[in-house]
């Protein structure tokens, strides 16, 4: 089941900014100012010591919360990733990036996945001009990414993101205007938040073994 409480309250629990919500907004900046503020009733209380096991249980936490998956989605992905022959951690990253919501927020057409993810849902994206309304799509290169209609542009935090400027591509997209495109599949460096991807492969083998 996929978490839908105060996102805020994920970041704290991991102890870094997940991407969770929009960059200059009260709740970003709420979020900044109280990030070392474990949740809970006992916030100052101290941590058991981490073993080998929390921390790749920790660092696969971080994996599904900045994807907002579900643990079947994250499990699922591992899975595939880790019956190609090759690097786990590549394919892995490949089947997490090229996911059609990821990459409408990677364009900087919405200013947080859970944005993307809502107009997906919603039906105001097109890939290769048809609508596709499945948040998890896979997507393959030369795949053409744009807005069904103009007036989706119009909503506020959809034009606030595209009149951003400081936006950074991943090397994989390319974007012209308000269309995006698959340059390529993406690598494993295509993944740029802090997670050690090598404790989650660790965490789920762990559990396959």
């Amino acid at each position: 089941m996929r978490y839908t409480g105060p996102r805020n309250r994920l970041a704290r629990r991991e102890g870094q900014d997940l991407g969770l919500k929009t960059v200059g907004s009260k709740s970003h900046a709420n979020l900044l100012r109280r990030m070392n503020i474990r949740p809970g009733q006992r916030p100052n209380a101290r941590y058991k010591k981490s073993t080998e096991y929390g921390k790749q249980l920790r660092e696969k936490q971080k994996l599904k919360r900045i994807y907002s998956l579900s643990e079947v989605q994250l499990k699922k992905y591992f899975t595939e990733a880790s019956h190609i022959l090759g690097n786990t951690a590549h394919f892995l990253v490949q089947q997490l990036e090229t996911r059609l919501d990821n990459a409408v927020y990677r364009l900087g057409l919405a200013p947080t996945r859970a944005g993307a993810r809502q107009l997906v849902n919603h039906g105001h994206i097109l890939v290769n001009g048809k609508k596709c309304s499945i948040p998890s799509y896979k997507l393959k290169a030369d795949d053409i990414i744009s807005f069904k209609k103009e007036k989706t542009m119009k909503i506020p935090y959809i034009e606030e993101s595209l009149k951003r400027t400081d936006i950074s591509l991943p090397t994989w997209l390319g974007r012209e205007k308000n269309t995006g495109k698959v340059m390529t599949l993406p690598d494993v460096d295509a993944m740029t938040d802090d997670v050690d991807l090598q404790s989650v492969i660790e965490f789920y083998s762990r559990k396959t073994n």
